[in-house]
């Protein structure tokens, strides 16, 4: 079973930058998908980005797209959530999970390991 651990979770002003790890304890196959996940204090959690390990597709939800860019290193066994121009309503513990490559990749169902969290505050 494939553990996860993210960080570089920070605080940051509005228009910043930062960029998130998640690091596996192990390989993860092509058949795997790898997911970030975000949740506000009160608010339901919501995907953000995904990317399939082996053909590197990605996906992003609309209040993302054009800011965030997710990646992997397959040698490290690491993905990557790049965050640019980030907002204030972008703040909010992000999480990492993985799945097989089936189903929707930006919804919690299928996702059966997950990571601990990192927060992300972005003030105005």
């Amino acid at each position: 079973q494939v553990q996860l651990l993210e960080s570089g979770g920070d605080s940051v002003e509005a228009g910043g930058s930062l960029t998130l790890s998640c690091a596996a304890s192990g390989y993860i196959g092509p058949n795997n998908c790898v997911g970030w996940f975000r949740q506000a204090p009160g608010k339901e959690r919501e995907g953000v980005a995904a990317i399939y390990i082996g053909s590197s597709s990605t996906f992003y939800a609309d209040s993302v797209k054009g800011r965030f860019t997710v990646s992997r290193d397959i040698t490290k066994h690491t993905v990557y959530l790049q965050m640019d121009s980030l907002k204030p309503e972008d703040t909010a513990m992000y999480y990492c999970a993985a799945k097989r490559v089936f189903g929707s990749a930006l919804r919690e169902e299928g996702y059966s390991t997950w990571g601990q969290g990192t927060q992300v505050t972005v003030s105005s």
